[in-house]
């Protein structure tokens, strides 16, 4: 499935309204792992309007490496909606959204394939990738991960790995990146050609 994904354009932008994204997941491959938690936070004029958070409930158990990094366990989940569920209404709360997340093209890959195994779909939203900004802005940091490039920040990252609280931090990220003379340069740059 992963060789034929026909995903939305990556944009090089500064958005004023977006949906910023993150799920968490029982392992790092869309083939062979599953969601266990969807949150997308609305943004309009850069600012937070509305909140989608769900668990997930997978159809195999949650390793314990993965409840000890999110602290999502199975008892948790065991009333959750399973992702046939979860996915539409996903789907539904972030229309033609321009989506924003950090390292997008992960959380983009596991919700393009749930989408279209369960209804069909695709899903082919442009997005911004917060992880590109740092890229281009913070060649200094040895790790450009998010919980690294908020503490650069001075932003808070407790809670992080639970999905509405990592979008709250790349959004974060994303406020303070756009403010970075080489990001707006290569922004500016590549706009206008």
């Amino acid at each position: 499935m992963s060789s034929k994904r026909q995903k939305g354009k990556s944009l090089l932008m500064f958005p004023e309204d977006y949906c910023v994204v993150d799920i968490e997941t029982t392992g790092l491959s869309p083939e062979d792992s599953e969601i266990i938690e969807i949150s997308a936070v609305r943004y309009r004029g850069r600012k937070k309007q509305e909140v989608f958070s769900t668990l997930v409930k997978p159809a195999a158990r949650i390793p314990r490496m993965i409840t000890q990094l999110t602290g999502i366990d199975n008892r948790m989940v065991e009333n959750a909606p399973g992702i046939e569920e979860a996915i539409v209404n996903f789907r539904s709360f972030v229309g033609g959204d321009i989506i924003m997340g950090y390292n997008v093209n992960f959380d983009i890959n596991f919700l393009y394939d749930a989408l279209l195994r369960c209804t069909g779909e695709i899903f082919d939203n442009s997005f911004v990738d917060v992880l590109r900004f740092s890229r281009i802005a913070l060649t200094h940091l040895s790790s450009r991960s998010q919980t690294n490039v908020a503490a650069y920040y001075g932003i808070s990252a407790e809670g992080a790995h639970r999905a509405e609280t990592d979008c709250d931090i790349c959004n974060a990220c994303y406020m303070k990146l756009m403010q970075e003379e080489s990001v707006i340069d290569s922004v500016t740059k590549k706009n206008r050609s």
